[in-house]
């Protein structure tokens, strides 16, 4: 990396070189406009040479080649080849005379007063000795006159070069401090997206990641005019019954908490609707943040939806007092901030349907276990029951009447048979295993034959081909347990003599139908007083049809019969519709 001082010397390096050009420029036109051909030629030769030297200078400032003995060759150069330009065009005739102005301002500019002040002198010398041994003492008179000229004129520029390099070396300190100020900030802002972050893994608290962001949002206003400017006004709205409120802020009177805005104007309705960042000045004059003090100081806000999934929870106002302070890489670290922020609602909103769901398993569950346990009390239970009671009544008749024991052991069998066959219906209901071996219409044909046999039953299954290939193996196990309710309310309720099973597909979903032709029921009176009942038959299918994104129809007339519908998409634009 660059020191200060080597940034200061290669800007005055520029500058000579451009002066080092306007010398020769200046040199070349004076050498053309001379009569004397011979000399001309020479002349012109030698500045060709002078000029090729300076572009492979220029070439090796640019590459920044050996910066530290480059610049005292370069000054020998000089030196060398204004002697020869002098020498060789006239001696003190020469209209080059003044040719010790090259090697003069290089040194001037580049080094030290002395320096400069040195390089002229020795130059005016050697002159000075080349014209006596050419010319004698006669020749020194126009020397004189030009070096009365050049020795000021280096004097000066030696001044003006060292306060040029002062200037220089004053703003490259300046760069270097918005630098190392900037590599800091960039370092803060790391350590707060890597401390969000850890905050976002470690806490279910939502709020207390929009606080940290909050706060995180403060950091690019500490190394940005601090001192001049007023810190980051902040906050975080979110919605409450279609309306905004403010659940955090920072820099907020206690009036802009009572605040509410409806979120269909100005920057918010855009940032809302939009689901983008945006960036307005004077929000003073925006239809709904004006109703905001704090935000009247304001000459710049920055506004960022809080967006999971499909669902916007809020937005997140940044307000600052100058108009060009939220500049693309503050934008680009506020967005990062709220992205984690919106991935802390995302982990919140999960963990609160997972809980939901689990709530709802242990309901299901529940409500399976009360019906397993209605089932058993009202038949095998019951039966059983009956069965002690016949065999009392049948060990005390057997002492009189023979025959009438006989025909009533015929009885206990048929009716112990019967039980069996309930006892054997309720484990198949509870895990049929034909549904995991040969799949979900197998399942349902063997659940209508057991109605049948248990319940002399009429089911009938009507199944689309293939439809297994279709459905995976919870989605078979969901259906297959709302089509055991289905079927079995309606032999309970219904008084059906037939029950429908229909199972296929329209475009990407699967239709499941249970109908029956029975006495049907009024829907609506049915389901307003649901939650007095003893029974969730209807609440069972719904929560089971949701398990798996799908929903609930049911359509019934009093004495047409009843149709459920069981609506499930196969693919994510299915559930989207």
């Amino acid at each position: 990396m660059k020191t200060q001082r080597e940034r200061s010397s290669r800007r005055m390096d520029w500058l000579v070189f451009n002066l080092r050009w306007l010398v020769l420029i200046a040199a070349g036109l004076v050498v053309m406009s001379t009569r004397e051909s011979s000399t001309g030629t020479v002349a012109i030769t030698l500045l060709a040479v002078t000029g090729l030297y300076n572009i492979g200078l220029t070439v090796l400032e640019f590459v920044e080649f050996g910066h530290r003995y480059f610049v005292w060759g370069l000054l020998a150069g000089d030196f060398v080849l204004a002697l020869s330009l002098f020498a060789t065009t006239g001696g003190s005739a020469s209209p080059l005379i003044w040719m010790g102005l090259l090697p003069g301002l290089t040194a001037a500019l580049r080094h030290r007063q002395r320096v400069g002040m040195g390089v002229i002198i020795a130059f005016t010398l050697l002159q000075a000795v080349i014209i006596v041994f050419t010319e004698g003492f006669t020749g020194l008179i126009p020397l004189a006159t030009t070096a009365v000229i050049l020795w000021p004129l280096t004097f000066g520029a030696s001044v003006v070069g060292q306060r040029l390099q002062d200037l220089l070396r004053a703003a490259a300190q300046k760069e270097q401090q918005a630098r190392d100020d900037q590599v800091q900030l960039l370092r803060k802002q790391a350590r707060a997206i890597y401390e969000m972050a850890s905050t976002v893994s470690a806490t279910l608290d939502y709020r207390k990641v929009l606080d940290a962001a909050l706060n995180i949002g403060s950091l690019p206003a500490e190394s940005k005019h601090a001192s001049v400017y007023p810190s980051v006004v902040s906050a975080v709205l979110f919605f409450d019954e279609d309306q905004l409120h403010v659940a955090s802020a920072r820099r907020f009177p206690p009036v802009d908490h009572r605040v509410v805005c409806p979120g269909r104007e100005g920057v918010l309705g855009q940032v809302i609707r939009t689901s983008e960042s945006a960036v307005i000045s004077d929000p003073v004059n925006d239809p709904e943040l004006q109703q905001f003090v704090a935000f009247r100081g304001c000459r710049s806000l920055m506004a960022l939806p809080l967006r999971a999934g499909f669902e916007t929870h809020g937005v997140v106002l940044f307000g600052h007092a100058r108009v060009d302070f939220f500049d693309q890489d503050q934008r680009a670290f506020l967005e990062a901030v709220v992205n984690h922020a919106v991935t802390a609602l995302q982990n919140a909103q999960l963990y609160r349907n997972l809980n939901d769901e689990k709530e709802r398993l242990v309901e299901v569950q529940e409500e399976a276990q009360k019906k397993l346990a209605r089932d058993l009390h009202d038949g095998p239970t019951q039966n059983v029951a009956a069965l002690a009671m016949r065999a009392n009544f049948v060990r005390r008749l057997m002492e009189r009447d023979q025959k009438a024991a006989s025909e009533e052991l015929f009885k206990m069998e048929d009716l112990a048979r019967r039980t069996a066959k309930e006892i054997r219906h309720m484990l198949f209901t509870l895990r049929p295993l034909v549904l995991e071996s040969q799949g979900l219409v197998a399942a349902l044909k063997q659940l209508a034959e057991k109605m049948h046999e248990t319940h002399g039953q009429n089911v009938v299954i009507e199944a689309e081909p293939d439809i297994e290939d279709k459905l995976e193996m919870n989605q078979k196990g969901v259906l297959f347990y709302i089509a055991e309710e289905a079927v079995g309310n309606a032999r309970k309720h219904a008084q059906a003599e037939h029950i429908w099973m229909r199972i296929k597909t329209q475009r990407d979903v699967l239709v499941l139908e249970i109908q029956d032709d029975g006495v049907g029921f009024n829907v609506g009176a049915v389901q307003a007083n649901y939650d007095k009942r003893g029974s969730l038959g209807m609440v069972n299918m719904r929560e089971r049809a949701e398990l798996l994104n799908g929903a609930v129809k049911i359509d019934s007339t009093e004495g047409r019969g009843t149709r459920i519908t069981i609506l499930v998409p196969l693919s994510e634009s299915a559930a989207v519709r």
